[in-house]
């Protein structure tokens, strides 16, 4: 049962004033937001409706009744964050199981703010996650306040996940040395985007494409695949190329692990034609898994951000006080994880509305 993953949580609570169960207070609030509930009240009116269902159905207690919804939150305002995620990254190991894959797990990492989470005072929060894309899970997220200290949080989130064996994808952002080196002291490959923040290798990348590109038979080595994608009135082109050949690369030994340069041409065919083309670095040498890690990476946009703006308005959402923007942004995490595992293809608001 869920509520067995959050016994250790701590209740920050003095004792002689608790009249709600914590362990109580956090399976509500669970299953209140994956039934389509995104603010405190909702929360407490779906706990009302449902109340004889969690005695019955979950065994919970409810000794004292409901929690009013200042109540809740004021616990999740001082429920310890960093606590409340080790409990849900010991979930989710429980929910992933020890199965055996044909193809390698490519787990995408790239941050979301959270946008109404600031105020004159404070920064919004913003939310560094890992999503697996072929499990279909958010593994964990870590909490920073602004973008640029992603390049920090990034670090510290890879040191909590098991992400050996798998591949790592990440935007230009996540181009450091520092990054590549500890995904390489974790057993994982890696494909990185390439921008001008790290202008000298990224020129190295363009030039060195641009030279193959204009006599491709100086350059046999490089491994090239196209891709043709058709739906809904536009046709998408990707021809992606890996070359593997860096001998001549001054930097290659100051980055862990790079055995290659990556680029994507990608071509999209609508009423006009548009053309754009990103450079990578990569551990991997194998173009077709390349390829496949380029395409997930997609993965957190359409999976997370977009399901956590659309479906749970969490650009909307204004819980900001102490510590409940960044628990409820686990609970959220939590809630998607659950629904993506149903397996009935429909829509995830539809998936909340039958909750």
């Amino acid at each position: 049962m869920l509520l067995d993953y959050f016994t250790e949580l701590t209740d920050p609570r003095q004792p002689w004033k608790v009249k709600h169960n914590l362990l109580e207070i956090v399976v509500m609030t669970i299953c209140s937001v994956i039934a389509g509930c995104d603010v405190w009240e909702d929360i407490v009116d779906f706990c009302r409706v449902k109340e004889a269902w969690f005695k019955e159905s979950l065994h919970l207690k409810l000794t004292n009744g409901l929690p009013s919804h200042d109540t809740m939150q004021r616990v999740w305002s001082m429920i310890d964050p960093s606590e409340f995620e080790r409990c849900f990254r010991k979930w989710v190991s429980s929910v992933c199981g020890e199965e055996e894959a044909e193809e390698r797990e490519i787990i995408s990492i790239d941050g979301k703010p959270l946008r109404r989470s600031g105020s004159r005072e404070q920064s919004p929060i913003h939310m560094v996650s890992a999503w697996a894309n072929r499990k279909q899970l958010v593994l964990g997220q870590y909490a920073v306040e602004e973008k640029s200290n992603e390049i920090t949080a990034v670090p510290a989130l890879l040191e909590m996940l098991d992400i050996e064996n798998c591949v790592v994808t990440a935007d230009a952002m996540s181009c450091q040395k520092e990054i590549a080196k500890k995904l390489i002291d974790k057993k994982a490959d890696y494909v990185i985007g390439l921008k001008d923040n790290q202008p000298n290798l990224r020129r190295d990348a363009a030039e060195y494409f641009a030279d193959a590109w204009r006599d491709p038979r100086n350059y046999p080595a490089i491994q090239t695949i196209e891709t043709v994608e058709k739906g809904h009135g536009r046709v998408e082109r990707r021809k992606y190329y890996l070359a593997a050949d860096l001998a001549w690369l001054s930097e290659k030994e100051a980055w862990s692990g790079l055995r290659a340069f990556g680029a994507v041409c990608a071509t999209v065919q609508t009423g006009e034609r548009t053309t754009e083309t990103r450079y990578y670095i990569t551990s991997l040498d194998d173009i077709d898994l390349f390829a496949r890690a380029v395409r997930a990476h997609w993965g957190i946009e359409n999976s997370v951000h977009w399901c956590l703006d659309m479906t749970f308005h969490e650009d909307y959402n204004r819980t900001r006080k102490d510590h409940s923007a960044e628990n409820m942004a686990v609970v959220r995490h939590i809630a998607l994880d659950i629904l993506k595992q149903y397996p009935e293809k429909i829509s995830l608001a539809r998936k909340r509305r039958r909750c």
